[in-house]
């Protein structure tokens, strides 16, 4: 996840559950602000992948148009895999999900059911030594 701007500075629209949670912040003026308002995210949400922050010049904001949300697959090339539409409302969790099956092929399998039960069906390979010891 990359935490980009805020969403709903305090200055902006509020939404109700915004306010009731005590959601409420300003929008950050500095890199150490932004830092932050996004942990304070990531706690509120529980999030438990891994976050980076966009800098206060919204690079990645402006490269992909992320704002407010949206979901991307981004390939080990760097090259953009998959591009869901404007979220939240917009978000398709099953579109991703294929996205991912399909970029990753035939490890899909142990992806699927991963995400499935939480589990994979694999055993861990053996090791062997096969290097002589010098005397």
């Amino acid at each position: 996840m990359i935490y980009l701007r805020e969403n709903f500075p305090t200055a902006a629209w509020q939404g109700g559950k915004n306010i009731s949670e005590g959601v409420l912040y300003t929008q950050p003026k500095t890199a150490d602000e932004r830092v932050e308002v996004a942990e304070a995210c990531v706690l509120h949400l529980d999030l438990t992948l891994p976050t980076l922050i966009d800098n206060m010049e919204n690079t990645t904001d402006l490269a992909y148009c992320g704002w407010p949300d949206r979901l991307f697959l981004i390939g080990e090339d760097g090259r953009v895999f998959y591009r869901g539409a404007n979220g939240p409302y917009n978000f398709h969790v099953d579109e991703l999900e294929g996205a991912i099956l399909s970029y990753l092929g035939e490890d899909a399998t142990k992806v699927a059911q991963i995400l499935d039960d939480g589990t994979a069906d694999c055993e861990p390979e053996e090791t062997t030594n096969d290097h002589a010891t010098a005397q």
